[in-house]
């Protein structure tokens, strides 16, 4: 008599989980096809998001010719009466005779006439006549030596930084159209977890609920303090209510646990209640195999997105770092984050037909990557001392000497690892 059992018409066969590569493309792709709305902000808010129409110029840069350097503006030859001094922010009469000269101030508009402007430093004033020679070279800037007017400096999908603030005030601009930045809300599953305190009786203490909403900033996310919720109880009606709750006002809900089957893993049906799809259902990546994306299309008609984050805390940031920064690089409208590479300093085992995200540290000044230690998935030791992830593809391991992607970890709000 055979021991197999045969399928039921109500048993669901899981889908084969999504290559680590063809997940992140995928999630990629979702976000950009949701990309958040343009919206005008001034210029002193718009640090840390991006572009959402070119960077053009209103003028030439500069505007006008402007001398490079303090001292006199001449014209002619030498030596020249002095007639007047010119400061930044006026603008001078024409120089119209040979033989004369203004003072000059570095930033000033050159006058018209001038034909040489004389380094203070290199010139000498007797009885109310300068002496010097001037260079050869050129000491302004013409018109249009930066850029010319209506040109493009900076295409769409660029973040947005504090150079990028300068350069567009220098050309004019008061506001930049911007993708707003994405809103976004944690909710913590878990009944056997702790909120403060030592772990104690069983219950072990919630890594995620602080950690993971200080990653999403990092991540260009808004994340309000009312928008971390949890413990949430253990049930299917409170997992539907959370996230009903917090999907009214978020484009990306994170979740950690529950990301199994097990009897109090509630998210999958959860999510089907909810009438949600999945975009990447369980991903062959060692550690956070079962990280998941789900989308939801609002009343509104806006998408929104649940990242399931496994309940391990390593595993968590791992899906992380696949799932949620490149949906995020989507919705902002940026690009694919490209991954830089590195050398390995020592071997990396791999996880069979599993892409491994190994944790290491950087020494960038050699261009190498080093394994840490205390990396199992339900450590975070190992983390605090890292930089970021070697990616070891499937069926490979990595050795000593071979260059592999890294993942990096975002360092600062805002900033994007690419």
């Amino acid at each position: 008599m055979s021991t197999e059992t045969a399928p039921t018409a109500d048993r669901v066969v899981a889908p084969p989980p999504a290559g680590w590569e063809e997940a992140r493309s995928r999630v990629y792709a979702v976000g950009l096809s949701a990309a958040l709305p343009a919206v005008a902000r001034p210029l002193v808010d718009t640090d840390g998001l991006t572009l959402a129409e070119p960077l053009t110029t209103r003028t030439d840069l500069p505007a006008f010719p402007t001398s490079s350097v303090d001292g006199w503006a001449v014209r002619g030859d030498g030596p020249w009466r002095v007639v007047g001094r010119v400061l930044a922010g006026n603008t001078p009469a024409p120089l119209a005779d040979d033989g004369t000269t203004v003072e000059i101030a570095t930033g000033a508009m050159v006058p018209e006439g001038a034909t040489a402007v004389l380094r203070v430093e290199e010139s000498t004033v007797t009885d109310g006549l300068v002496s010097g020679t001037p260079r050869q070279t050129p000491e302004w800037r013409q018109p249009g030596e930066e850029a010319y007017a209506d040109e493009e400096l900076l295409p769409v999908g660029t973040p947005v930084d504090p150079a990028v603030i300068g350069l567009a005030a220098s050309c004019g601009h008061d506001t930049l159209r911007v993708r707003r930045a994405p809103r976004a809300a944690l909710l913590v599953f878990g009944d056997e977890l702790l909120t403060a305190g030592p772990p104690s009786a069983g219950r072990v203490r919630d890594a995620l609920g602080p950690a993971v909403p200080a990653w999403l900033r990092r991540y260009g996310c808004q994340v309000r303090p009312s928008d971390v919720v949890g413990p949430v109880a253990d049930t299917l009606p409170a997992h539907v209510a959370a996230l009903r709750s917090a999907l009214a006002n978020a484009d990306l809900v994170c979740t950690t646990g529950g990301t199994m089957h097990g009897p109090v893993d509630h998210l999958h049906p959860a999510l089907e209640a909810l009438g949600a799809d999945y975009v990447v259902n369980t991903v062959a990546v060692r550690p956070g195999f079962p990280m998941l994306l789900a989308r939801l299309a609002g009343h509104d008609g806006r998408v929104r997105f649940v990242a399931g984050l496994p309940g391990n805390p390593q595993s968590a940031i791992v899906a992380l770092v696949s799932l949620v920064a490149p949906l995020l690089a989507g919705l902002q409208g940026r690009s694919m984050p490209v991954l830089p590479q590195a050398t390995l300093a020592e071997a990396v085992p791999g996880r069979g037909n599993h892409t491994h995200l190994a944790l290491v540290r950087l020494d960038r000044a050699a261009g190498t990557a080093h394994p840490v230690r205390h990396v199992g998935s339900a450590m975070l030791r190992g983390l605090a001392g890292a930089d970021g992830f070697a990616v070891i593809r499937p069926d490979t391991s990595g050795e000593p000497g071979d260059r592999v992607p890294i993942v990096p970890l975002p360092l600062l709000p805002g900033e994007w690892a690419s």
